[in-house]
């Protein structure tokens, strides 16, 4: 007899919106079945039923928000009755002013117990096929995604027990805000901006940045670029971008430099396996970083793919939550509004972000002394010093320019 809560979609969400019922109250359900769609701080997606029997009451509408862990559905298997329903778990109370803030990426209710050996596991596909691939088996692993699912995040490395869950986060400095005025006008908070300004706040104020920049000619490149392109669209195939060369550059240079693509885990620094890019992607209320993995095994094409179809589904809310997981590194561009140069915030847990800027014609002096016209694109490399030295942090830089002014060496 289960009560229907409103699932944690997302790393960061809090509540969510009830988009519509794909069932009606009377339906029979099924495991597996979609109940419903909700719309979260990143995305709209689907809920699914983990038990069988009939939907028996529908507590949250269409267009109903209802905090993580807020009943708002219940089904009933035959046979039972709505007056044995179990109350549903309370989620967590919103910190009063002054008071310790929860870390953004913990859940606002407590994980489900571990399935019992012999019970079918909840595990999201992403989740199964990690498990799969690092030999460990799901039993045993407390999910922390929708009714105590198991999600990529909770499967530990081979032989490694799953991590602790993270320290809270150092009350915060008293705040500092603006009040609006006459002919002011007062835009409420969306759950996203809200995050984003948590979450910025927070790596800003705990991690230790430091930044480094390099100049890059990208005169290959964009000859390549140009040739590439040409080709495609005879072929009538997409375009490539600037940024898909720089992504794959990105990638292959992380993957020789495990430093960068790397955590701080408190005791320990984590070097990962696999390279997975956080993309930026700019939506109407913000920012979304969804996952290109193993990106270091891409090729130029299957990146530019990936690119194109997150940043069209992230626009319409149509990623899917294992797709915001488990970025090792992030790269943020803003080339296309005519940015030379920025500095980034780091996306944590993460040690390394890159902001890379327009690619603008300038003077330069060439081998032979003289001065002529340049394409220069200016890379800005942010790093959590308690993982990266500025030795590190370099060395990546010149392995990622030597990918970018010889990008012929990245199509092989």
């Amino acid at each position: 007899m289960p009560i229907i809560t409103m699932p944690k979609l997302s790393d960061t969400m809090v509540e969510g919106t009830i988009a519509r019922w794909r069932k009606k109250q009377g339906d029979a359900i099924e495991t597996g079945d979609i109940l419903a769609e909700v719309e979260t701080d990143k995305a709209t997606m689907e809920m699914e039923a983990f038990d069988d029997g009939v939907l028996k009451e529908i507590y949250v509408g269409d267009g109903g928000v209802a905090k993580v862990g807020e009943k708002v559905a219940l089904i009933l298997a035959e046979g039972e009755t709505a007056e044995a329903a179990p109350a549903a778990p309370a989620p967590k109370a919103e910190p009063a002013a002054g008071a310790k803030p929860a870390e953004p990426q913990a859940a606002p209710a407590a994980p489900a117990a571990a399935a019992p050996t012999g019970a079918r596991v909840k595990a999201s596909p992403l989740a199964k096929k990690i498990a799969a691939e690092r030999g460990v088996a799901l039993e045993g692993i407390q999910g922390t995604g929708p009714g105590g699912r198991v999600v990529a995040e909770d499967i530990p490395e081979k032989g490694a027990a799953p991590a602790a869950a993270a320290a809270p986060a150092p009350a915060p400095a008293p705040k500092i805000q603006a009040a609006a005025g006459k002919g002011d006008q007062r835009v409420p908070l969306s759950g996203m901006r809200r995050v984003i300004a948590e979450r910025l706040l927070a790596s800003k104020t705990q991690l230790p940045h430091f930044y480094l920049s390099i100049d890059v000619d990208a005169s290959a490149l964009m000859r390549l670029r140009k040739e590439l392109n040409s080709a495609n669209e005879s072929a009538g195939l997409p375009k490539l971008t600037i940024n898909d060369f720089v992504l794959l550059a990105v990638a292959r240079a992380a993957s020789s430099h495990p430093y960068i693509n790397a955590s701080w885990a408190g005791d320990a620094i984590i070097q990962y396996g696999s390279v997975n890019i956080s993309v930026a992607v700019a939506v109407d209320d913000g920012l979304v970083t969804p996952v290109i993995r193993d990106a270091h095994k891409l090729s130029l094409k299957e990146i530019s793919a990936t690119v194109k179809d997150f940043a069209k589904r992230a626009r319409d809310k149509k990623l899917k939550p294992e797709e915001y997981q488990g970025g090792t590194i992030t790269v943020s561009t803003l080339g296309a509004y005519g940015i030379e140069q920025f500095f980034a915030i780091i996306n944590p847990p993460q040690a390394a972000i890159l902001a890379v800027g327009a690619i603008v014609k300038k003077p330069v002096v060439n081998a032979k002394n003289e001065i002529v016209v340049g394409e220069r694109m200016t890379i800005t490399l942010s790093c959590d010093h308690r993982v990266v030295d500025g030795a590190v942090g370099a060395e990546y830089l010149g392995t990622l320019r030597k990918l970018i002014e010889n990008p012929a060496l990245m199509l092989f």
